[in-house]
């Protein structure tokens, strides 16, 4: 496998505006424990689930209804030796028409199989795109995580080992 970035991808019925205003609806699909803004440039808002996860996220780039990129100004994993193997990387959100529909493409830029975590988060990041971000997209409701409400299995795992 080659070092490249983790990427995604899902098509959908609805709008370039109505997944633009669905990924940035960050408590809606990733997770109700956000803290701050995450729908304009500059905003900056902090994640955490338990003590597992945490990282402060800055919106560097905001083009409504086609890009969004975040920065990942600081994280702390607590299952990795490095705990802070996400900082400076760049989740990054493009929304294109495709054949009718919706694409939406997700690039986690920095995220590399070198990476420890890169197993645990390409399942996780894979789960809260295609089930919650999409749910959220297509039935108004994302499933995502928050005080002691695990959605994936490694979320499941990590936390039993707490």
């Amino acid at each position: 496998m080659s070092a490249k970035d983790f990427t995604i991808s899902i098509i959908v019925d609805q709008s370039p505006e109505e997944v633009f205003n669905a990924v940035t609806n960050v408590r809606g699909w990733w997770s109700e424990q956000i803290e701050g803004n995450a729908a304009k440039q500059n905003d900056e808002f902090n994640y955490h689930y338990e003590d597992i996860h945490r990282c402060k996220v800055k919106l560097t780039e905001v083009i409504p209804n086609q890009k969004i990129v975040w920065l990942i100004e600081d994280n702390y994993f607590k299952f990795t030796e490095d705990e802070t193997e996400w900082t400076g990387t760049k989740p990054t959100f493009e929304i294109s028409e495709k054949d009718g529909k919706t694409q939406l493409r997700f690039t986690h830029f920095g995220l590399v199989p070198d990476y420890e975590c890169f197993d645990i988060c390409r399942d996780s990041w894979t789960n809260y795109i295609q089930n919650s971000l999409k749910k959220l997209i297509t039935t108004g409701k994302g499933e995502p995580n928050g005080k002691d409400k695990p959605r994936t299995e490694n979320e499941r795992k990590l936390s039993a080992n707490t």
